[in-house]
């Protein structure tokens, strides 16, 4: 259970190590799965009257929410990954706490922001994207629940990169796990009323995340402030410094106008979804079928931070071969991982949908379509995926922004609604247009990867000490 050191992850094998680096990842991804799984399942559960609106506004809900957290969460993330990880590389700890310190002060503050944003114009963002109706009021319920509550959301998620850019991934497996399982166990009291608890039905669901999200931030700035994992945070290095803010946005601002524009991408794939002739079918079906398909991203998200993690240690080392070398083998085994995930995935399609809406033959048919069009180009997602790490460890962002707006703006959007309009497949085309997104875009991810930027780190080389005659003060060298 102890962390990967930092001579484990330079010296130690590229793929053992990914996998030791990327299993707590792996552990929480399958409680977040879980949560997720579970929060459709006991939606799914309500009255049939209620169950296909409910599900549909939690799924078309969360791309506006994360559109909304995906450019500070962007910058924060990717920022920590690249500076934490080759700072600890050089050995050099003091900057690696200051540029943590410096993470969570800006993400903290552009968070209050964002949540107070977030929560008065939901309701006239949601109803542009399925209209007036239903699913768009009980989605902007649920909605401004979680804006409320999003300054601690963020707290999680950059603990959990900025220790495993350090090398410890357990400790946020189990502070993180801990809050999933908080949810996961809130979720049916608050949603169904069980015991003394009142009947909140989908605002009982978005009250159960924030106080487990709450409960999770007070744990993991704790664990900060103490620094017994390593990254340390202190009072004084939360005071903003506007030469790390500077670099901090240097490097992040890419990452995050690509997660921010993914994240528009996929809320104007809702209003098309949101468009076809059957919507809320579609959406629900899509809904579960989104998370279901969480389930092969588990082990790829977990060796994707054990990559950026090596690779970011290594060249912050010096290490040009290492990085080189982690490059090619993460590339290699996410791709065969996926291969052999979306497989099972496809074979067992029908049961998996059936089990989370039961007696909704019509979403069952629609998500079992879109699981077989969908899984086989999975393992291209792989690929990019791990393209993604490989950058995002160097500090190099912008590939990344331009592959992942190229994704889904010039791939996955037009595809869709041509498919779906134009040319007539309804919510068949969507999905049609979705899958070949997947595929072409992992060809621009091997294209941006041959160019080799992502061989230079970003940390600025460290001065060297001055001689011991150079430090005397100037009126004893001249006596």
């Amino acid at each position: 259970m102890a962390r990967v050191s930092r001579e484990e992850i330079l010296n130690g094998p590229i793929i053992l190590t990914m996998v030791r680096l990327g299993w707590p990842g792996m552990v929480t991804g399958v409680l977040q799965t879980l949560y997720n799984l579970a929060d459709a399942f006991w939606i799914g559960h309500l009255p049939p009257a209620e169950s296909g609106p409910s599900v549909a506004a939690i799924q078309i809900s969360w791309p506006v929410v994360w559109l909304m957290i995906s450019f500070i969460g962007g910058f924060g993330g990717a920022a920590g990954s690249a500076l934490i990880s080759q700072y600890t590389g050089a050995k050099r700890s003091e900057e690696a706490n200051l540029a943590c310190s410096q993470i969570f002060s800006l993400a903290f503050a552009s968070g209050l922001v964002v949540g107070v944003g977030g929560f008065f114009f939901s309701p006239h963002i949601l109803p542009l994207l399925v209209g007036a109706g239903e699913v768009s009021q009980v989605a902007t319920l649920y909605i401004r629940v979680i804006f409320l509550g999003l300054p601690f959301m963020f707290a999680p998620f950059l603990f959990y990169f900025s220790l495993a850019a350090y090398g410890d991934t357990v400790t946020p497996m189990l502070v993180n796990g801990a809050g999933v399982l908080l949810n996961i166990g809130l979720d049916p009291l608050l949603i169904f009323g069980l015991g003394p608890f009142p009947k909140l039905g989908v605002f009982g669901a978005a009250l159960a995340t924030v106080i487990a999200e709450g409960l999770v931030s007070i744990a993991a700035l704790t664990i900060l402030f103490r620094g017994r994992r390593g990254v340390k945070i202190s009072l004084p290095q939360l005071r903003p410094r506007w030469a790390w803010i500077r670099k901090i946005l240097g490097i992040g601002l890419p990452a995050a106008v690509g997660q921010s524009g993914t994240a528009l991408g996929f809320v104007l794939m809702m209003a098309i979804i949101g468009r076809v002739p059957n919507p809320t079918v579609a959406l629900a079906a899509y809904g579960i079928g989104d998370r279901i398909l969480g389930l092969l991203f588990i082990a790829l998200d977990g060796l994707g931070v054990g990559l950026t993690t090596i690779l970011g240690q290594s060249l912050g080392a010096d290490l040009p071969k290492r990085a080189s070398e982690a490059a090619k083998k993460g590339t290699t085994v996410m791709f065969l991982l996926l291969v052999a995930e979306a497989v099972v995935i496809w074979l067992a399609r029908r049961p998996l949908i059936a089990f989370f809406i039961p007696g909704r033959g019509d979403i069952i048919a629609e998500g079992e379509r879109f699981l077989a069009l969908f899984a086989p180009g999975m393992p291209f997602f792989g690929l990019f995926a791990a393209v993604n790490a490989i950058f995002r460890g160097s500090g190099h962002n912008v590939p990344t922004m331009i592959m992942e707006l190229a994704r889904l703006w010039a791939l996955r959007l037009p595809l869709s609604y041509i498919f779906a309009f134009p040319v007539g497949l309804g919510s068949t085309g969507v999905w049609v247009g979705m899958a070949i997104s997947n595929f072409a875009s992992a060809l621009l991810a091997v294209a941006m990867l041959s160019t080799g930027i992502w061989k230079k780190k970003v940390i600025e080389e460290k001065a060297p000490a001055p001689l011991a005659h150079e430090a005397e003060p100037l009126e004893q060298l001249i006596e």
